[in-house]
C-alpha cells in the first residue's frame, strides 16, 4: 500500500445540508430556519452546536448561555 491509498481510505464523506432543512415555507413565504452571520451577511448561516453558534466562513462565534435549572 502506498501513502495515497491509505489517505484516501481515511477521508470522511461530507454531507451538505439540504435546502429543505434550512428553509421553511409558511403562508407562501420562505422563512429561514437558522440565523445569518452578522459579519458575512445574508446567505451565510450559523452552525448550531450544543454550547455555541459558529460561522464556518469567517469564524464568528457566540457562546450560548446556560439556563439554571
Amino acid at each position: 500500500m502506498n501513502l495515497l491509498e491509505i489517505s484516501s481510505k481515511r477521508k470522511r464523506l461530507r454531507t451538505d445540508m439540504q435546502k429543505r432543512e434550512i428553509y421553511k415555507l409558511e403562508n407562501n413565504k420562505i422563512m429561514r430556519q437558522r440565523r445569518s452571520c452578522p459579519r458575512c451577511g445574508t446567505g451565510v448561516f450559523l452552525a448550531e452546536h450544543e454550547d455555541r453558534v459558529t460561522c464556518g466562513r469567517c469564524g464568528y462565534m457566540e457562546i450560548k448561555k446556560k439556563s439554571k435549572q
